[in-house]
């Protein structure tokens, strides 16, 4: 009889020292020549894969040359952040609504101790830095539309008021529902039309042509507009594909994930980045059930089919512990159990290893091919997002998926322990505003 999987993985396992060990980061020195490296999470709230991140990202960026971080988060937020890590002034005049960062639901997702010490690490690494050589922070996802608007408009507003007020005109179709946009994609599918698409992409399209006459004043403020822009044009887009389906959305989103990626590695010399995201959105979509059935792309294919081999993919997974989620869309986050994976998963597999703690190298020549083919094989993956329902886990959480097509490597931890959340209550939303609703991935 041959060997088990399981077997065969705790012979290829490359045991992981403690995550604070300077050593644990260096395991992955073999994808510092990458120009892109996708680190997911197979949980929004499990301390271990935000911390591993970090001390993964930590080394990329001391011993590798990269020099872009960009998470699963609103821009604006991130941009805050970011100036905070590259020692650049705290911006005046910001409207007070927009002063709570990564302040909806979920908050716990980057209001946590885990987040706040790699951002902080981020700002003394930085400081010993020239201002061009920092490694700046962004955010790549689409639910800051109104918050966007205000910074496009606030950005205009110093610069070229007569814009400013054509601008404000043209974004006053969305006004009424920046709170709350998918009433406004309600409304348009409704209507069988996109009532405000043109407005938004004229703005967009007016701040581009005057790039070279704004740019010179602040190169970043303007970059800054321009990214604003073009989140308000793409969440338009996608709150209204709400209504034609979840995989149309889906791919919305992914598609400005990667359209923001791409724009921050053109505007860098360069640029070499570092992508925090759920396993989900970074493990290739063409190799799970998702992508094959229902045809949703994600980011990390998008970024395999532009970067190639140049791009590497990192994913993560656990078989029990704990975790910060919630019952329901914008209930208070609790610390719940994991249930232990399924018998019929890829967790298991790797949980009855043996090895507690390890990375799992799945490229090609760096596996045998008896591991390797044993692999391929489609297996349950899970993916729990801001929700977590274990009654219906089967159903809620796993997806058939094919791990070494996904992913150039898995990082395991067997069992696992929630974030530390800055606070468990969330803010009060509209209903409507359940964008990522029932996963929140």
């Amino acid at each position: 009889m041959g060997r088990s999987t399981p077997e065969m993985v705790r012979e290829a396992a490359q045991t992981l020292p403690d995550i604070d060990d300077e050593a644990f980061g260096a395991k992955f020195d073999t994808f510092g020549s990458s120009k892109v490296v996708l680190i997911g999470d197979a949980s929004h709230g499990t301390s271990e894969f935000y911390r591993a991140r970090a001390a993964i990202t930590k080394r990329l960026i001391e011993k590798h040359g990269f020099n872009t971080v960009a998470i699963e988060a609103d821009w604006p937020d991130a941009k805050v952040v970011d100036r905070y890590v590259r020692h650049m002034p705290a911006r005046t005049q910001i409207p007070e609504e927009d002063l709570d960062v990564f302040g909806h639901f979920p908050r716990w997702m980057w209001r946590n101790k885990e987040t706040q010490g790699f951002v902080n690490w981020l700002r003394k690494h930085n400081a010993q830095l020239a201002p061009e050589q920092r490694t700046s922070f962004a955010g790549l996802d689409l639910y800051s539309m109104g918050k966007s608007m205000r910074a496009v408009l606030g950005y205009l507003d110093r610069v070229s008021p007569e814009f400013a007020k054509t601008a404000r005109k043209r974004y006053s179709c969305l006004e009424p529902w920046s709170d709350d946009p998918a009433k406004y994609g309600r409304q348009a599918f409704l209507k069988g039309a996109a009532p405000c698409e043109k407005g938004v992409v004229t703005v967009l399209k007016d701040l581009l042509e005057k790039r070279l006459e704004f740019a010179k004043r602040d190169g970043d403020d303007f970059f800054d507009a321009e990214m604003n822009a073009m989140l308000v044009r793409d969440a338009e887009s996608y709150y209204r594909s709400m209504y034609y389906g979840s995989d149309e959305s889906w791919n919305q989103r992914d598609t400005h994930f990667y359209h923001t990626l791409l724009r921050l590695m053109q505007v860098r010399k360069d640029a070499k980045a570092v992508v925090w995201a759920h396993n989900s959105h970074v493990g290739d979509a063409r190799h799970t059930g998702k992508g094959e059935s229902r045809n949703e792309l994600n980011v990390g294919q998008l970024c395999k089919e532009q970067w190639g081999a140049s791009c590497s993919i990192i994913g993560c997974g656990t078989h029990t512990g704990t975790v910060a989620a919630a019952d329901e869309w914008g209930d208070p986050m609790t610390v719940m159990n994991v249930n232990p994976s399924r018998s019929d998963s890829i967790e298991r597999v790797m949980h009855d290893s043996g090895v507690p703690s390890f990375m799992l190298d799945l490229r090609k020549g760096h596996i045998n091919q008896e591991l390797r083919d044993a692999l391929l094989q489609p297996k349950l993956q899970r993916f729990i997002g801001v929700i977590y329902r274990p009654a219906t886990e089967r159903w809620s959480h796993y997806v058939k998926a094919v791990l070494p097509k996904q992913y150039d490597c898995f990082v395991w931890f067997d069992k696992t322990r929630a974030v530390e959340s800055f606070e468990t209550a969330q803010p009060d939303e509209p209903p409507a505003a359940r964008e990522t609703y029932p996963f929140g991935l």
